[in-house]
């Protein structure tokens, strides 16, 4: 019964031997509960997504056994890449939003575990004996419901490592052959891609404990030499965050009216350009205030993939200082393409 967390993965540098592969897929976890005519979608939180995806939860009804828990991921796939974008645009309170969004890009779901099957629960058995009955418990599956594709050779991995990225895919899960699944454990293996960039950091925003810095505001320059905000990098120590502050006071702006990134506040200003503090219904009544620096310092960063070529898809990860490099050279055509992919390739 709901809720059920899924089980977890930890990061490592290389794909390791001797497992099951397979993609990681770059959407919403998701548990799917079917009992009879219910279906409920369970988030990696608990909480319930199936109001956000009701033409999932009407494929799933004829597509899965009447009564089964699958583990998998929801994605929207558009032009043969997933679309993370069109995916988060789904967790919208109108009900009539969600009915025009199912119908105008639907959702699909790649169930890759099995955790019960009409009366018996398939937690303490191995993931090869599970991997067996998903197989055969989803032989008969249509679109909008796949079984994620699963390997045991670890050449086929590492191809499909580079592979995939180009259908937007996030790296490759390894998990061990007797694995039993183990609830909000991380008990599997993930090998995302990881680039670097030189990026130009143009602000910063306070930590949440005080007056130290909780991440730095990071820019690249597009064809026109606009500086577009990318993304942030935030994960410092505590002396770090303080000794940051002390690093960019002399580059503090008491007047930001000179910034790239000056119109921020101003709604409108977004639709045009890609400046921090975006307002969203995510960020809802939270502080998105930050302060401003001249442009001037580039730093080195770690990232594992772009979203819709615009941004960095996670938290950039901070390397070091780059004084060798200049601000304008911070471009996006430094940046690596992934050789593309079709989805459907993958899916079948």
């Amino acid at each position: 019964m709901p809720p059920v967390k899924p089980m977890l993965a930890k990061s490592v540098a290389r794909i390791p031997p001797d497992m099951q592969y397979e993609a990681k897929w770059d959407g919403f976890r998701a548990i799917v509960f079917r009992d009879g005519a219910e279906v409920e979608l369970g988030s990696r939180t608990g909480k319930s997504l199936t109001r956000y995806f009701p033409e999932l939860a009407a494929a799933l009804q004829e597509r899965v056994p009447e009564r089964c828990v699958l583990d998998g991921e929801i994605v929207i796939a558009r032009d043969g890449r997933l679309d993370f974008d069109a995916l988060t645009e789904r967790i919208h309170p109108a009900a009539s939003r969600v009915r025009t969004l199912a119908e105008r890009t639907p959702a699909s779901f790649v169930a890759f575990d099995l955790l019960a099957l009409r009366d018996e629960p398939l937690l303490d058995v191995p993931l090869s004996d599970r991997r067996k009955l998903l197989t055969t418990a989803l032989s008969s599956t249509t679109a909008p419901v796949h079984v994620a594709p699963a390997t045991t050779d670890i050449e086929v991995a590492r191809r499909w490592f580079e592979q995939y990225e180009g259908a937007g895919l996030d790296g490759v899960i390894a998990k061990p052959l007797t694995l039993r699944y183990l609830p909000d454990e991380r008990a599997m293996f993930k090998i995302k891609h990881e680039r670097t960039a030189d990026v130009v950091v143009a602000g910063y925003r306070f930590h949440k404990s005080g007056p130290i810095v909780g991440s730095l505001l990071l820019g690249l320059h597009d064809d026109a030499g606009t500086l577009q905000h990318v993304g942030v990098s935030a994960a410092f120590p505590m002396k770090r965050r303080a000794e940051l502050v002390a690093e960019l006071e002399p580059l503090r702006m008491a007047d930001p009216a000179g910034h790239p990134w000056a119109a921020w506040s101003d709604e409108t200003a977004h639709e045009s350009a890609r400046l921090p503090g975006a307002p969203s219904r995510w960020s809802g009544k939270k502080d998105l205030s930050w302060v401003a620096i001249r442009p001037e310092r580039v730093a080195e960063v770690a990232y594992d993939h772009m979203e819709n070529g615009a941004r960095f898809r996670h938290t950039a990860r901070f390397r070091r200082w780059r004084p060798d490099r200049e601000p304008e050279s911070c471009t996006y055509a430094q940046l690596e393409e992934p050789v593309g992919y079709d989805l459907n390739d993958i899916l079948g």
